[in-house]
């Protein structure tokens, strides 16, 4: 019992290289990880996930539609209101017409009006912006990298990323990167903005011609089921509308008349002309096109006429085919995109998966390499295997909580990624050889309190040096800088890996080695 408990930090090590080894190779952890058909699955004996670098693909750096009025004093209540205004003046879409009381801005996201457009706008409704520059807002330009992320995680896109990156100008673009993908795809993806609406389209009994009205839109859904078929419903995606929501819903499909259901065919329905609409039907649009024009069961609209529906508002929004049933539930379950990105501006760049191939061989090559040119290295300093092979073995471990840890995050492994692991040897056998020097060079170890004060002497250096190293790499991690954010990561988790663990665990090691002999 006492040797276990002088030695808990070669345990913690230990039970760190068995998590390690279960997120490497366990399929399923994290969750997820036993599909191995997705992008970035490269290597289906483990659980990395590699990006476009190592297993082709394609990345695209793409601005935001749009422009930004700032100094725009509106007030709270009049959000909407100034929204709806601006869009009807510049005839626009309300949804790309974003006012904000807390930034004092108002974005507008389209390519065809300018500056000055959206001035005129402004102050035709009262409102005298101090600035109208191209661009959005840092809010906005944090939604899209939220909603991006979101739609490539629900597309199945394993391996994909995006962040935000800045030009030397001070531009901001979105860079998205999508292994296995060529660009056309990731497009296809990216340029269809995921806008979901639910209308009433019924007989005016005031006028007798045809109206829409939206009854739900995106952000009335609390909860999204998987696109599914079945020889009943066909295919059809199970939404649930949220609680706060669903008598109101239910009221505006009573007073359209829907309270006793209705009969509808997609021939009954003219998107494009309205009037020559034939009967009452509930429309779904995705991104503008009708992707379900059907009728309302009686069941379902006695529902909304006797309340049972707010206690469960659950239905299903049916369409056409599979392809549409699983678009719709990604829109839905991702959210909308808050702005188009240019891709007539954008730059992309494509590697074909026989050079990603040719990248991972000659990575592991140059990784083997500094693994022995480092052994021969302190090999040669000490002579002694006893000193020497705990100090190789310990550093391989640090790399191998890493690659676990890398694994377990389903963190994409780019070329800068590998190049942060050979630093981290380096960095890892550099801080080894310190401790093993204070410990051996200044006499014999008698005690094991003359060995803890070395030690305690040696790790002291080794913390400085690596709290200069965590500080200095930190400006690379937060910002915008590409491929450099993952080498600072991957050396900062592998210094802190390093501190906590293997460095204590090799003096562990060390001195048992130590007193052993003497």
């Amino acid at each position: 019992m006492s040797t276990l408990k002088e030695n808990w930090r070669v345990v913690a090590l230990v039970t760190l290289l068995l998590l390690s080894a279960v997120a490497l190779f366990i399929p399923g952890v994290p969750p997820g990880t036993s599909d191995t058909e997705g992008a970035g699955a490269a290597n289906q004996s483990t659980n990395l996930q590699y990006g476009i670098q190592l297993s082709g693909g394609t990345r695209i750096q793409a601005p935001i539609v749009g422009t930004t009025a700032e100094g725009v004093d509106v007030a709270p209540a009049d959000e909407a209101d100034l929204a709806q205004a601006t869009a009807d003046r510049l005839g626009l879409d309300p949804i790309d017409v974003r006012v904000s009381n807390q930034t004092e801005t108002v974005e507008v996201f389209s390519n065809n009006v300018s500056t000055g457009e959206v001035e005129a706008a402004l102050e035709a409704e009262g409102y005298e912006p101090s600035e109208v520059r191209p661009g959005v807002t840092r809010d906005t330009r944090e939604n899209m990298v939220s909603v991006i992320n979101d739609k490539l995680r629900e597309s199945a896109l394993t391996g994909g990323s995006v962040q935000q990156v800045s030009s030397p100008g001070g531009r901001s673009f979105i860079s998205v990167t999508a292994p296995d993908r060529g660009r056309e795809e990731l497009i296809g993806l990216l340029e269809e903005r995921g806008v979901v609406r639910v209308y009433a389209v019924h007989d005016n009994t005031e006028n007798g011609s045809y109206v829409r009205e939206q009854v739900l839109s995106q952000g009335d859904f609390a909860g999204i089921g998987a696109a599914q078929r079945s020889e009943t419903q066909g295919t059809h995606v199970p939404v649930t509308v949220k609680q706060s929501v669903a008598e109101r819903y239910a009221n505006d499909m009573v007073e359209a008349g829907f309270g006793s259901g209705s009969t509808c065919r997609d021939s009954d329905y003219d998107h494009e002309n309205l009037q020559n609409s034939q009967a009452d039907c509930l429309v779904t649009t995705l991104n503008g096109e009708p992707v379900f024009i059907g009728g309302v069961d009686p069941g379902l609209g006695q529902s909304y006429r006797n309340g049972e529906f707010a206690n469960n508002p659950q239905f299903i929004m049916q369409t056409s085919n599979m392809s549409e049933a699983t678009e719709l539930e990604l829109a839905l379950k991702a959210g909308r995109l808050p702005a188009p990105l240019d891709f007539d501006s954008a730059e992309s760049q494509t590697l074909s998966s026989a050079l990603a191939q040719e990248f991972q061989q000659r990575s592991l090559l140059t990784g083997i390499l500094a693994v022995i040119a480092v052994s021969l290295v302190v090999y040669l300093r000490y002579g002694r295997p006893e000193v020497a092979l705990p100090m190789i073995v310990t550093a391989l471990s640090e790399v191998f909580i890493l690659l676990g840890f890398v694994a377990f995050v389903q963190y994409p492994l780019n070329l800068s990624h590998l190049a942060g692991f050979i630093a981290v040897i380096g960095t890892g056998v550099d801080d080894l050889i310190i401790i093993a020097d204070e410990i051996l060079q200044q006499g014999k170890v008698e005690t094991g309190r003359v060995f803890q004060s070395r030690f305690r002497k040696a790790f002291w250096v080794i913390g400085a040096a690596a709290a200069t190293t965590i500080v200095a790499m930190s400006p690379l991690m937060v910002l915008s800088l590409g491929d450099l954010s993952g080498f600072a990561i991957i050396t900062i988790v592998g210094v802190l890996v390093g501190v906590l663990v293997t460095r204590p665990a090799y003096g562990d090691i060390l001195r048992s080695l130590v007193l052993d002999e003497d």
